[in-house]
């Protein structure tokens, strides 16, 4: 009995941790990380790869705790997140507060191990996304820009970690993923609307579900397509794409327009649910194919 009982709170341990840190974010801001690295490394130093690993997802999940500590109210207001651990009571303030401290202080440790403007740009995301995109998002639509300022460092992140130095090539890294954070965020924001009202939350730019949202979604997608295709004239230092790259991420910029421009016609949940599915893939196919068109060419 003793046993099980361990065993039980072991796994609750592991469960509260991985949803307050939000596992499934953190790992995909890591991936971002780890691509931004491959991609201005001249030869992979693991354990580099290690530490941006360890102090990312230290860094990405003390933001998320600090986040749920300052919405505890908020997420219990909500279907989507009235499970969270601090809503539903299986984890304590003092306890997710610690929680962060520790994440945040092991996170810029480990990022400062690799180089001091890695560690920099670490706590700038961080202070971006709890002190400033935090308490927007109940106050004006504008908090999705600000949210997509630390959002966009996780791939030049990987750059800087990689060359200790910040230029075009993990500018453009940088350009790119803070336009694509448009299409995506407002896509969640639509087909959650009315689960996020009820915690107060002003997601879309003109507050509602209507042709003008579906057309800025449109617009910020040719742009995140326009900046990924920047590489492939060969003006961003080291960072290039090759034709045959150029091609294929063209050919799934025109995939998540599709999706943009369904939005705008249907203006469904259903659609808007699709186009969050279809930018997920696309950032994912898109940092797959840069790493990969440098390693083959």
């Amino acid at each position: 009995m003793v046993t099980l009982q361990t065993q039980a709170t072991k796994v609750s341990v592991i469960k509260n941790f991985t949803e307050i840190t939000k596992i499934r974010l953190s790992v995909s801001v890591v991936f971002s990380s780890v691509a931004g690295y491959l991609l201005g490394c001249e030869t992979i130093d693991f354990m580099t790869l290690l530490l941006l690993s360890v102090g990312g997802y230290c860094m990405v999940g003390a933001s998320n705790v600090y986040n749920q500590m300052l919405e505890k109210d908020l997420d219990a207001l909500m279907d989507r997140t009235k499970n969270r651990p601090l809503p539903a009571g299986t984890m304590s303030m003092p306890m997710a507060g610690v929680i962060a401290v520790m994440l945040t202080l092991i996170g810029l440790v480990v990022l400062y191990m690799i180089n001091p403007q890695t560690a920099m740009f670490g706590g700038i995301s961080i202070f971006m996304y709890v002190a400033m995109y935090t308490p927007m998002k109940t106050k004006t639509p504008l908090s999705v820009f600000v949210g997509a300022f630390p959002g966009a460092i996780p791939f030049m992140l990987g750059w800087v970690a990689a060359t200790n130095e910040f230029g075009i090539e993990p500018g453009v890294l940088f350009m790119i993923q803070f336009f694509w954070q448009f299409p995506h965020f407002w896509a969640i924001g639509w087909f959650l609307f009315e689960d996020y009202k009820k915690g107060g939350f002003f997601m879309l730019p003109n507050g509602k579900r209507n042709k003008g949202t579906a057309i800025q979604v449109i617009l910020y997608t040719i742009w995140t397509i326009l900046a990924s295709l920047i590489p492939a004239f060969h003006v961003t230092g080291d960072l290039k794409l090759s034709v045959v790259a150029a091609v294929l991420i063209g050919a799934i910029g025109l995939w998540m327009l599709y999706y943009a421009i369904r939005l705008y016609k249907l203006q469904t949940d259903k659609a808007a649910k699709q186009l969050m599915l279809v930018s997920v893939s696309y950032i994912t196919l898109l940092q797959v194919i840069f790493v990969a068109d440098k390693f083959i060419r």
